[in-house]
């Protein structure tokens, strides 16, 4: 009776570690933005992203997106960053709204991602101050 049962308790645990793995990159993000590590950050831009920072907004290859989250830091040091809300009903698709606390002001930071190849990477990156 034992057999039967074992490889279908294999099979959804692993499912489940699968889908709670994934859910981690925007937690991982939430992170990375405290500790205002624009270079680990641009590892998960897919190779152009559209970036929003306070009203300006357009397309940027991943490095000049990099340099553009770097001086917003300069700018804005982080001093928090807790995750407010999460989409991840979607295996290919995330989304999450951080709160960023800096030393000069509360920012909004949304940020949408799309699985590929297996991974996730930004697309989307809208920073904006908190209202």
């Amino acid at each position: 009776m034992m057999k039967p049962l074992l490889p279908a308790l294999i099979l959804f645990t692993h499912i489940f570690y699968a889908m709670a793995f994934q859910g981690d990159i925007v937690d991982t993000l939430s992170g990375l933005f405290k500790s205002a590590n624009s270079k680990e950050i641009s590892k998960n831009f897919s190779s152009s992203v559209e970036l929003s920072i306070n009203e300006e907004e357009d397309v940027y290859p991943k490095a000049q997106a990099e340099q553009i989250i770097r001086e917003f830091f300069t700018k804005n040091p982080p001093v928090s960053s807790a995750v407010i809300h999460l989409i991840n009903t979607n295996p290919n698709y995330r989304f999450g709204i951080l709160a960023l606390n800096t030393k000069n002001g509360k920012f909004r930071v949304a940020i949408t991602l799309k699985k590929t190849a297996n991974t996730f990477f930004i697309t989307e990156l809208r920073v904006e101050p908190d209202k």
